[in-house]
């Protein structure tokens, strides 16, 4: 490990650090259980969590007058530069102490997260990556132990996602399946757990409602849709349906403050 000056925005040793989304990870990267392609984690906190989690970094970029100390940690080099530098390489208007590029790391899969998770967070079709950073850090936070998203959910390891997880992914293993509707079938046809999807459809059974009826010991999951259009009719068909009682003037919550509603209330 070396720490390496920068002085020029041009440097051809940044090309990593310019790299958009789909520069570090392809589509067939995000399909990969076995790990594939990279990510970066943007500060401090989230790069020391990611690397306390295993992830094996490539190389880090830093402020050259305030290298946090887990750059001198991470076994790679550490190329550090002023803010000018920094902030025209990654694109961020306020740039970061320190961001890195790890090797995204291998994950469970679908079925293998069913089977050893108690409380389950299932995502269908969220592709906002806000979104998913905040139902992640939600569902860590209050306790859960898994995430799984269909193939067309946001990325957990995107910029975003990690920015607004707080480098909480790393806590709660996440697995994608390109098949929900018949994973669902199967785990429901088996009666393993309890499913309960959300909708602001006032037909539903208010929340708390449903969280009082539940068994505590039986595992569970909640599933939680886009904004737009929320989960498949064929999901719904599937699952006990919950509503969070609100004003008669709101339609719905953001799909973020619903999940942890959720997460609360049936924890």
């Amino acid at each position: 490990m070396s720490f390496v000056k920068i002085e020029s925005v041009d440097d051809e040793r940044l090309a990593l650090f310019r790299l958009r989304e789909r520069g570090l990870t392809t589509r067939a990267d995000k399909r990969d259980d076995q790990g594939a392609g990279l990510f970066l984690a943007e500060g401090d906190l989230v790069v020391e969590r990611a690397f306390r989690a295993g992830c094996t970094p490539v190389a880090a970029l830093a402020d050259a007058e305030r290298v946090p100390p887990i750059a001198a940690q991470l076994g790679v080099d550490v190329f550090v530069g002023g803010d000018e530098i920094r902030r025209l390489v990654t694109g961020l208007g306020m740039p970061h102490p320190i961001v890195a590029i790890f090797e995204r790391p291998p994950r469970p899969s679908a079925t293998s997260l069913l089977a050893r998770s108690h409380r389950l967070v299932i995502v269908e079709q969220v592709d906002n990556p806000a979104n998913i950073g905040g139902i992640v850090r939600n569902a860590a936070g209050l306790g859960w132990d898994g995430l799984l998203l269909d193939s067309h959910s946001g990325d957990p390891l995107s910029r975003r996602s990690l920015r607004v997880a707080m480098g909480t992914t790393f806590e709660l293993p996440h697995a994608r399946t390109s098949n929900l509707s018949e994973l669902l079938a199967e785990e429901i046809a088996h009666g393993r757990r309890d499913f309960i999807a959300l909708t602001p459809d006032l037909s539903a059974t208010p929340i708390d409602e449903v969280a009082a009826g539940l068994d505590p010991a039986r595992p569970r999951a909640v599933l939680i849709g886009s904004e737009r259009a929320g989960l498949q009719p064929e999901t719904m068909a599937r699952c006990v349906t919950a509503r969070i009682p609100m004003s008669a003037d709101v339609d719905s919550l953001n799909a973020a403050a619903a999940s942890a509603i959720a997460c609360f209330a049936l924890r």
